[in-house]
């Protein structure tokens, strides 16, 4: 492949970016995964932590919505906030209980996510290369027998590559937004949504929806 051409003429820049790469995708997991996407954990907090996006949309409701108390945990629920059956918890901005790192994402860690997205998406085109690279195809047995474990890596990488990508530019799109998967999916059966004089209350703009979600 082409990083072993370049390790046997012993220029490691690109190698040691691509194992860079590669650990720094793990560690971004790792950190996904373990971290705290924003837990409504006591009644003060959800008092405290009334974000001024609330404020704003509350003024657009009916006055009829109040903060409704989780069946589940019996905190309050801040505007966005949804309980995770999987988690236990109510996850302030609930996006999505995500499968892959056994979390949810939500307010703390969904910029991250979308960072974690990005180095793997960098990382799988990266590798996909590198794999198509060390093939070299020929019609017979014994070539199968000393690639098949080549061609299979490849396979395997454009599949998670394909659905890394359309996760990654969904993401984008409900972020340029200002909606989650959750509020997207749902739309009809979230009250604040339902009797808002606008269709999307949060949405600001693409450039300030972008600035406030990653800065």
């Amino acid at each position: 492949s082409d990083l072993q051409k370049h390790v046997q003429r012993g220029e490691l820049l690109q190698p040691l970016i691509f194992v860079s790469l590669v650990v720094s995708s793990v560690l971004l997991y790792f950190k996904v995964s373990l971290m705290d996407p924003g837990f409504v954990k006591s009644e003060e907090e959800v008092k405290a932590g009334k974000s001024e996006e609330q404020s704003m949309v509350i003024s657009q409701v009916a006055s009829t919505i109040k903060t409704r108390r989780c069946g589940y945990c019996m905190v309050k629920q801040p505007m966005r906030a949804k309980h995770c059956q999987l988690c236990q918890h109510c996850v302030r901005r609930y996006d999505h209980h995500c499968p892959w790192i056994e979390n949810c994402v939500g307010e703390k860690n969904h910029p991250l996510f979308i960072v974690y997205l990005s180095v793997q998406l960098v990382v799988l085109l990266w590798g996909g290369h590198v794999a198509w690279s060390g093939l070299y195809f020929e019609q017979s047995w014994d070539w199968l027998q000393h690639n098949i474990l080549l061609l299979v890596s490849f396979l395997l990488i454009v599949i998670f590559t394909i659905v890394v990508l359309l996760l990654l530019i969904s993401h984008l799109y409900l972020i340029s937004c200002n909606t989650t998967t959750w509020e997207f999916m749902s739309h009809h059966r979230i009250s604040y949504l339902r009797h808002s004089e606008l269709e999307n209350p949060f949405d600001q703009g693409v450039i300030l929806n972008l600035w406030r979600f990653f800065c």
